[in-house]
């Protein structure tokens, strides 16, 4: 059933006649049910001309129907890699002419005056293939996508040219057309594309996916429809560093809601010229929404920072845990790039024992996400045949969310470590026992001297909760202790020239250093423990 009433033929024969097409007369008519806008183009074009012929039959409308006339279209300047040409031959399809340009079969219209070919060509299932072999080429793994689309921002003058000017009629007629009663551009175009696309991938549409498929689209021939607003609404177009317009959607739109209706007609033709050309495709991009591995790394290494070490522009050692572990999954899962993240890090001659450091890595852009848990069992044996400086278990697939666990409460959690201290002071084993009997003992930290350069300067104060000693000659012991996640127990040690307070040293009043640090545990239950 045609979806227009006796009540929309003024308005249908007035967009008709100034050059509209059928689909945005729909949107303006508030078709808002999808049915309409899916028929093909030269369908619907011919049920509205049978429409509006109707009409002129019974007299009622006094505003002819255009003669048919066919126009011509500019090739678009800007051709994707891979889409040899968005224009195909045949009919119903933009087709080349002899002098290089192209031309619309498909109306006997000009170019839509208000949505610029989009809801004409851009519909119509060849130009959907053509989006499709590109989504195909790219190499990506997806089981259901999002489409995204960005229209060029004089679409919104248009638009807003076309609704003053049916308002205006329907004013005449003591009827009232709102902003809102007007179906978007955008909703009217997926409505179209969305069951298109689904049907030549073989996958849903799903407005959740991690997968997007971005078409961007342009009108160079129009581009300067937006200036005027500038010059009424300066205020509205503030140049943004990450933008490479001022006249982004979001500003024209701020700037039509605050323009006078008399002046923006005064300045901008209604109903809006019409076009030589239909938009031109800038580009057509696939990406996919980064996914995210974690587990628990070992480090048994005293030469292995846990991320580069560059210092002014050079590399001070070969490798990192970062990349020992990160490579591998970079590869693997066919990212971009990576973000490296763990529960607090070691310096470079520290080991890190027990169960291990929690970490997670974020893997950008990724062109394979879809593992089987024996797929990243293998993975985790890969990479801990590849070095002896670092072991990882616990590998796995989390959420961006699950990442929250390893960070919340961090200095709440507590820290296990071993430690080989020498005093300049020759000792017995009665002269540690004391420090047995300590219990949460508060210190206060003067941001250590080693770390000034990358850390604010400040005191932070934090707690010693128990330790454990084991003589082993009259310079040397070992202290096992278990502290609040953040304390630095080198200066713990030594004093850091009095910024650590109280300290071994002053505490067993000696001159105190430490020789070697391990991390025995790291006490945080994330993620969780898989079976070997």
């Amino acid at each position: 059933m045609f979806p227009l009433t006796v009540e929309n033929k003024h308005v249908a024969q007035l967009l008709l006649s100034t050059g509209t097409c059928p689909r945005c007369i729909f949107r303006f008519c508030g078709v808002d049910f999808h049915a309409p806008y899916k028929l093909p183009y030269k369908e619907l074009l011919r049920e509205l001309q049978k429409f509006l012929e109707a009409e002129e039959d019974e007299s009622v409308s006094e505003v002819p129907n255009p003669p048919p006339k066919k126009i011509r279209l500019q090739e678009p300047e800007d051709q994707i890699d891979g889409m040899d040409s968005l224009s195909q031959n045949g009919e119903g399809k933009l087709s080349v002419t002899e002098d290089g340009s192209s031309s619309s079969k498909n109306s006997n219209l000009n170019v839509c005056n208000v949505c610029l070919g989009i809801l004409q060509d851009f519909c119509e299932k060849e130009f959907i293939k053509k989006v499709c072999q590109k989504v195909e080429a790219s190499g990506f793994e997806f089981t259901n996508l999002v489409l995204s689309v960005s229209f060029p921002p004089q679409l919104s003058v248009r638009e807003h040219a076309a609704w003053l000017l049916v308002k205006q009629e329907m004013g005449k007629q003591s009827l009232s057309l709102g902003r809102n009663d007007i179906v978007q551009l955008k909703e009217a175009y997926k409505w179209i594309t969305h069951p298109l696309f689904s049907e030549e991938l073989g996958v849903p549409i799903d407005g959740k996916s991690l997968f997007e498929v971005s078409v961007v689209f342009a009108h160079p021939e129009t581009v300067e429809d937006c200036h005027f607003l500038r010059a009424i609404c300066p205020d509205c177009f503030k140049p943004a560093k990450n933008k490479q317009s001022v006249f982004t959607r979001m500003a024209v739109m701020k700037a039509l809601n605050k323009i006078k209706e008399e002046d923006f007609c005064k300045q901008f033709p209604c109903p809006p010229n019409s076009p030589k050309a239909v938009c031109t495709v800038l580009e057509i991009e696939c990406a996919h929404g980064a996914v995210f591995v974690a587990g628990r790394y070992n480090k048994y290494s005293r030469n292995l920072p846990q991320t580069p070490w560059i210092i002014d522009g050079e590399r001070k050692l070969e490798s990192s845990v970062e990349e020992l572990i990160s490579d591998h999954l970079l590869k693997v899962f066919k990212a971009e790039s990576f973000n490296f993240s763990s529960s607090g890090r070691e310096d470079v001659d520290v080991r890190t024992l027990g169960n291990g450091r929690p970490f997670a890595i974020e893997l950008v852009n990724p062109h394979r996400v879809h593992f089987t848990s024996q797929e990243i069992k293998e993975l985790q044996q890969k990479i801990n045949n590849s070095s002896n400086k670092i072991q990882v278990r616990d590998l796995q697939l989390v959420t961006r969310e699950a990442i929250g666990h390893m960070k919340e409460g961090e200095e709440e959690k507590t820290k296990t470590y071993s430690a080989l201290i020498w005093t300049n002071k020759a000792i017995q084993r009665k002269d540690i026992e004391f420090l047995d009997d300590i219990k949460d003992l508060n210190i206060d930290q003067k941001t250590p001297l080693r770390v000034l350069h990358r850390r604010p300067l400040a005191v932070r104060t934090r707690i010693i909760h128990s330790m454990e000693t084991r003589y082993v000659d009259e310079h040397h012991f070992r202290l096992y202790l278990k502290t609040q996640a953040g304390t630095y127990i080198k200066e713990f040690v030594h004093g850091d020239f009095g910024r650590t307070k109280p300290n071994i040293g002053s505490l067993m009043d000696v001159t105190a250093d430490i020789l070697e640090l391990d991390v025995e545990s790291v006490d945080v239950d994330w993620p969780p423990a898989l079976d070997d």
